[in-house]
This record gives structure tokens, C-alpha cells and sequence, in this order.
């Protein structure tokens, strides 16, 4: 110890050349990297680290210094260390709880990144030894389930929820992580129910609860029987399934918010200013700033709700006052997780109570969906890197999910149930933005055909989204379908629809060249094509008036160029023998209606123009010339219209949800912080508790 001298009165230390003292956990720490039991000359060695702060730096760091031969000397301790932080787990004292938590997450971390294929040791054995594994995890997991149900500390609570994340978010591939057998052996489901149930543990907890079940459904999924998809389709609780519809919503309601936040500031500023004098110059300038991270975690886990749970279905159409629209005092809540970006975090707890509140009928009124569709709109307006591609396809499985569900269908349709929905739009040039007092009141399904038409509409470029473009148009023809059975007549503006449709047909064939050489755009051709046959054939059944299916005419005939073209290009490739000719084929026969259309008026257009001396025909002409020759125009009837292969997860989509899960796991474990909770915060809160 430095040497302290007493000169006037003051005491200052004197130089030394000693080293700074570690402090006394750190020289614990150390004992437990000798090959001695550190119990044999200290019996109370385990009892009094558990009182001590921990250090988790230095534990980890130590951790990282050992090489993989010297560590398997070390196992009898780290077997030791283990056990006892789960001895401690159940302890009165509070402190040790915590300390014995945070302890487990760098023991985990520490020893899972020694993991490497030439080290030699299994992860199971180093931790707590073979014979004993199956007993140290049942009494580790029911002892994180007891203080998880339990009226106990909410730090301890989310410490709890923290380390197991840790545990599951420790391998880059989660299917690859052993021990995960035994949290499907002694099962957390029950917990994580009991915080999404309950409205105050929720607020604090719901977020981590969420992810983590989202996580643990996804654990071998297709290769064994996992109890947590069992348990989760099964689920009919109507307040767990609210608790976790609630969670979902408000983080994706605070994303919605951020990204609008962001949208406004600049609006505001220097880019604005600049882009009204030079005609829209920089507007894509202006987008790449307020590009904002995505939320893949919390989408995942309303993709493995509304994919496993039909009772689920009915959470989304749950009305709550639209968030933002509530204002609430806000108290200050401690720090459970580190500032991360944006669309990670979990919502603040302001957020999380507003939906708690009682409907005011001056308030618009939102609900799960309506949340979820507004974020599509963010999420889906740039899809230029493979991480924002992903993320609008996760948002285009769940669209499908919903449009193939019949109780789905059923609220999307209501014509009682009708919302404002303000989508996001893209900023073009040769479009103004559309103001939001403008937006009607509608059946929700018009937002999920708005959000559709848009996409179409935008993203005709050099590196075509053809999987996306393919699945915007299967959604819109379930939803055909549900009205065609249904006989539902939607009062919706078809034409831009169909506009947008023939609009993508001539951008595909505008690019036939460089498109076939990456995509089979016949098949996206024939879906389209198969959706005019569906309005040609069945039309009359859920077209809102006989005008809207004069209109549907109108509109091939003002755009036959658009069909005769794709025509000769399918049967030009059709009558070759190369690898295109049978999808070619295909589109040829499924043109023979449109094409029907199109040589039976056009030449009674021709005569009417001739007799009447008009040069160009107005609207109202050409529809006046439909109206009249209807009797005589002879269609086919073509089979399997209105049928549709139903979303099957596996075996097409599990490469993209094994990918998906990875790079979830990727970044919880970046963001996961459990050392952000002081000693004093902790002692404060036990006091209070006590």
C-alpha cells in the first residue's frame, strides 16, 4: 500500500512504483482460475462471492485469455461456479440473486466463445459436467421460472428474462445450441404466458418475453417436435393473447413514430427548402436519411402468432386508441436496456400503458393491423440491400397468412369496421404527396390493396424485387377470391389496380432481357394475366356496380398494345424449344380472353368513330360501344381461377427463416445488457420491496 505523508495539514499519497490493488471479487475471480478448489482453504469462498459487485469484464475477459487445453484443467471449478450460481438463485438475500444471474451470463458467454471446432470440449460438459447436466438445468430453469412468477424485484424479473436470452441468443445458430434440450425439457412457456397476461409486468417485460418465445419457437423447428409450437397453437387465453398482441403493437407503433419523427425534421430543414427549388432533384437524398433500422425480432414474433394460433386472427382487429393520439404523464422508469438503434429497443413504458386506457369517441381508433400495415409501408418503401428485402418479405408472409385466413377475411371485408389508414408513400416525382385529412374511412382490406398497388407502382427498377412483386400479387388474388365466394362487392377504385397491374406487365417486357437472365418473369406474367381472368370471369359477382366491370373493359382495350405485345413475346418463345417454352405456353393460352376482348371491340370502336366522323373517342364513347356489343362476345371458361395453393412454411421458406433467425440471434446478443442495473439501484428497490 502506497506510503501517505501529512504535510500542512493535508494528506496526499506518496509516489510509488507498486501495482494499483484489484479489488477483492477480481482476486476471487483468480482463485477460481487456479487448479486448486477455492473452497479448500476459504469453506465460505462461494458464499461471500455472491455478496460481491460483479465484475463482468474482467470474468469474461479472463474467460477469453484461457486457451481451450488449459480451460478443460480449469472444468472442476467452472462446474462449481455454475452450480453454485444456481444454488444461489434461490437465496433470500436479493444481492445474490442478482450477482448469481449476471455471474451465469458471463459464464455462458465466456465459455460458449472458447467454443471453437479445434478446441476440443463440449460446451454441456465445461459448464457442469455430463452426469450432472439434466439436474443443474431442471433446477436452473425452475429457479428463473419461481422468481418470473413470483411477486419478487422487477430488476430481478428482467435480469432473468435477460439471461435467458443470453442462453439462447449465444450460438450464431440457435438449432446448434445443445442446451437448448433442456429449456424444451423444463419449459419457460408457462412464465412467459404469466408476463404478457398480466398488465404490469408486461410494460416492463413484455418486450423480452415476446422475443424470447419467438426465439425458442424457431429451436429446431423442422427437425424434431418442438413443445413450444405445440403450446403456442394451442393457446385460447383471450388476455395472454391481447398481452402479447399489445407488446407487438406498441413496438411497432414507436418504430411508426421514430420513422414519422424523422420524416418531419426533414421535411422541416435545409432538404426541404432545396428540394421545392430544384423540382426534386434530391428527394432520393432526402429518403437515405430517414432510412431507419428494422424490427425483425418483433416481427418474427407476430409471424409465429398469426402463422401457429388461429385465435390469434382475432387480436389483430382489436380496436385501442391510436397511439400518439393519448397523452399520458410520464414517470421515469429505470434502465433495463442499453440505447441501441432505432426499431431494437423495446418501446418506453409511456407507449406500453397508452393502450391501457379507455376508448374516447372523439379518438381515431387503431388496432394491431392497422399498426402492422403502416409499418409495411415504411419497411417496404426501400428495398434496395438484402437486409430491407428480407425484412418486406417477412412483412409479405404475414400479409399472406392474414389473407388466407377466412376470419381474417371476414373483418378485413366489414363493412362496419372501417378506419382512416394513412400508408406511408414513397416521394416520385411525377406525383404529389397525398394529404392525410383526405384519406376516406374504409374496410381494412382497402389499406392491405392500397399498400399492394403501392409497392407495384414503386419498385419497377433495374434490380427487380421479382419474389416480392410475386407475392403482392398472390395476396391480392386471395383476397379476390374471399369476395368472388363470398359475393362481397368492395367499393374500392379498381382502375388504379388495374393500371398498376398493366403498368408491371409493361415494365417486365420493356426488361425481358436482362430479367430472364436472373428471374422467370412468365410467372409473375401469368399471375397477373390470371388476375384480369378472375375480373373478366367472375367480375359481375363482387365488382361494386356494372360500371366498375365496363370500366375493367375500358381499360384492356385503352391498353391492347400492353397485351398484344406480351402476346407476341410469349408466342414467339413458346414456339421455340428453349427453356422457356412450356411457362411461355402457359401465358398464351391464358391471354385467349383478353385478347377476346380486345378483337372483338376494337373494330366495333373502329365503326363507330368511322360513321360518327370522330377522330378520337372519348370515356363515355367507348363505354357507350361495350355497353351495346356485350351480347355478342363469345369468352371461355377457364378452370382454377379462383383457386390458390395455401402458404406452406416448409420446406420453400425454411433456408429464408433459418437465415432470418440468425441474424435476430446476431443482434439481441449485440444489444443484450446485463450489467446496466447499479448496486444502488438494486438496493434501493429491495428496500422498497421489504
Amino acid at each position: 500500500m502506497a506510503q501517505i505523508e501529512k504535510k500542512g495539514g493535508l494528506l496526499r499519497k506518496a509516489s510509488s512504483t507498486k501495482k494499483p490493488l484489484k479489488e477483492k471479487v477480481v482476486l476471487m475471480y483468480d482463485e477460481i482460475f487456479k487448479h486448486e478448489d477455492p473452497a479448500k482453504n476459504c469453506p465460505r469462498f462461494w458464499e461471500e462471492l455472491f455478496l460481491m459487485k460483479v465484475n463482468l469484464e474482467y470474468l469474461e475477459a479472463k474467460l477469453e485469455s484461457v486457451d481451450g487445453e488449459e480451460l478443460m484443467k480449469l472444468k472442476d471449478n467452472i462446474n462449481s461456479l455454475f452450480q453454485h450460481c444456481i444454488v444461489s438463485l434461490n437465496e433470500e438475500h436479493q444481492i445474490k440473486v442478482v450477482n448469481a444471474l449476471q455471474t451465469l451470463c458471463a459464464l455462458i458467454r465466456g465459455v460458449h466463445q472458447k467454443n471453437k471446432p479445434t478446441s476440443g470440449f463440449d460446451i454441456i460438459n465445461m459448464l457442469m459436467g455430463f452426469d450432472k447436466a439434466e439436474l443443474r438445468m431442471k433446477n436452473l430453469v425452475e429457479s428463473l421460472d419461481a422468481l418470473l412468477c413470483g411477486d419478487g424485484s422487477e430488476s430481478l424479473k428482467s435480469l432473468c428474462l435477460k439471461l435467458l436470452l443470453c442462453l439462447v441468443t449465444v450460438t450464431d445458430n440457435i438449432s446448434q445450441n445443445t442446451i437448448l434440450e433442456y429449456v424444451m425439457i423444463n419449459s419457460i412457456f408457462e412464465a412467459i404466458l404469466q408476463i404478457l397476461s398480466v398488465a404490469s409486468s408486461r410494460v416492463q417485460h413484455g418486450y423480452d418475453g415476446v422475443v424470447l418465445l419467438a426465439l425458442l419457437v424457431n429451436y429446431r423447428k423442422y427437425e424434431s417436435v418442438n413443445p413450444y409450437i405445440v403450446k403456442l397453437s394451442i393457446v385460447d387465453d383471450e388476455t395472454t393473447l391481447n398481452g402479447m398482441g399489445l407488446v407487438i403493437s406498441q413496438a411497432l407503433t414507436e418504430y411508426n413514430r421514430q420513422y414519422k419523427d424523422k420524416e418531419e425534421e426533414n421535411q422541416g430543414g435545409f432538404f426541404s427548402t432545396l428540394t421545392n427549388m430544384v423540382g426534386n432533384m434530391f428527394i432520393a437524398d432526402v429518403e437515405e436519411k430517414i432510412s431507419v433500422q428494422t424490427n425483425e425480432a418483433i416481427l418474427l414474433a407476430l409471424y409465429e402468432a398469426v402463422h401457429l394460433n388461429r385465435n390469434f386472427i382475432t387480436v389483430l382487429a382489436q380496436s385501442h386508441p391510436e397511439m400518439g393520439l393519448v397523452s399520458i404523464p410520464t414517470t421515469p422508469v429505470l434502465p433495463t436496456t442499453p440505447t441501441t438503434p432505432l426499431g431494437t429497443t423495446p418501446p418506453s413504458s409511456d407507449v406500453m400503458n397508452s393502450s391501457e386506457l379507455p376508448l374516447d369517441p372523439n379518438l381515431h381508433t387503431s388496432n394491431l393491423l392497422i399498426t402492422f400495415l403502416k409499418y409495411c409501408s415504411i419497411v417496404m418503401q426501400d428495398t434496395k440491400d438484402e437486409h430491407r428485402l428480407n425484412s418486406a418479405k417477412l412483412c409479405l408472409i404475414i400479409l399472406t397468412c392474414i389473407a388466407e385466413d377466412q376470419y381474417a377475411n371476414a373483418f378485413l371485408h366489414d363493412d362496419n369496421m372501417n378506419f382512416r389508414v394513412n400508408l406511408h408513400r414513397m416521394p416520385m416525382r411525377h406525383r404529389k404527396k397525398a394529404a392525410d385529412k383526405n384519406i376516406p374511412s374504409r374496410p381494412l382490406v382497402c389499406a392491405v390493396l392500397d399498400l399492394m398497388v403501392e409497392f407495384m407502382v414503386t419498385h419497377m427498377m433495374k434490380e427487380f424485387p421479382m419474389d416480392l412483386y410475386v407475392r403482392c400479387v398472390q395476396i391480392v388474388h386471395k383476397l379476390i377470391c374471399y369476395q368472388k365466394k363470398c359475393r362481397v362487392r368492395l367499393h374500392y377504385t379498381w382502375r388504379e389496380f388495374w393500371s398498376a397491374l398493366i403498368n408491371l406487365l409493361k415494365f417486365v417486357m420493356s426488361n425481358e432481357t436482362v430479367l430472364l437472365g436472373k428471374h422467370n418473369i412468365f410467372a409473375l406474367a401469368l399471375m397477373v394475366v390470371n388476375l384480369f381472368n378472375v375480373f373478366i370471369t367472375y367480375g359481375d359477382t363482387f365488382l361494386p356496380t356494372p360500371s366498375s366491370y365496363d370500366e375493367l373493359y375500358y381499360e384492356i382495350i385503352r391498353m391492347h398494345q400492353v397485351f398484344d405485345n406480351l402476346y407476341s413475346m410469349v408466342l414467339r418463345l413458346s414456339t421455340n424449344s428453349g427453356q422457356w417454352k412450356e411457362p411461355a405456353s402457359k401465358v398464351t393460352h391464358a391471354l385467349i380472353n383478353v385478347r377476346a376482348i380486345i378483337n372483338h371491340f376494337n373494330p366495333k370502336i373502329e365503326s363507330y368513330a368511322a360513321v360518327n366522323h370522330i377522330s378520337q373517342l372519348s370515356e363515355d364513347q367507348v363505354l357507350e360501344v361495350v355497353r351495346s356489343n356485350y351480347d355478342t362476345l363469345t369468352l371461355k371458361l377457364q378452370d382454377g381461377l379462383d383457386q390458390y395453393e395455401r402458404y406452406s412454411e416448409q420446406p420453400r421458406e425454411a433456408a429464408f427463416f433459418k437465415e432470418l433467425v440468425r441474424s435476430i440471434s446476431l443482434n439481441v446478443r449485440k444489444n443484450l445488457a446485463v450489467n446496466t442495473l447499479s448496486q444502488e439501484i438494486l438496493l434501493k428497490e429491495f428496500s422498497s420491496i421489504s
